[in-house]
């Protein structure tokens, strides 16, 4: 396990992989949640997470599901892939000035048949359910949520 230090050089040295999950309904909404969390803190935003040193893609996509969605044993074969995206954050989790973020994400849609209750506060503060017309449109959602609708 990295220091909260280490971990920080990490961030200023090199990109991060993550997966972000784009959950619809039935109705085409999409699950957003408001993050707590930097970078991005404060803005709605897909869920997700960072893939952890020697975590395979099955079990990073698994336990970011549960910790997430609060849904266990979720499996990346139940869901799609929509491709690989760059984000670039001024910030960083510690705050620490002059150290940007840069992730590549592996961006994945499931697709529920009903709107069901989903989401683990201790990530996000809300949860939103929005069409992408109504997600776009928004000016507190993220470009980087966006860019999965554009």
């Amino acid at each position: 396990m990295l220091t909260e230090i280490d971990f920080l050089d990490v961030v200023r040295l090199t990109p991060l992989v993550a997966i972000d999950l784009i959950v619809s309904d039935a109705e085409g909404r999409v699950l957003i949640g408001h993050r707590r969390n930097r970078p991005a803190r404060g803005t709605w935003f897909v869920p997700g997470g960072r893939i952890l040193k020697d975590e395979t893609l099955d079990r990073a996509f698994t336990r970011i599901a549960d910790a997430e969605l609060g849904i266990g044993r979720l499996t990346r074969s139940t869901a799609r892939f929509e491709g690989v995206f760059e984000h670039h954050y001024k910030d960083n989790f510690a705050a620490e000035p002059d150290v940007s973020t840069h992730y590549i994400v592996l961006a994945y849609g499931l697709q529920f048949t009903s709107t069901i209750s989903v989401g683990r506060l201790d990530q996000h503060s809300d949860y939103l359910w929005l069409t992408p017309s109504e997600l776009l449109a928004r000016a507190d959602v993220h470009e980087n949520t966006k860019a999965y609708f554009r």
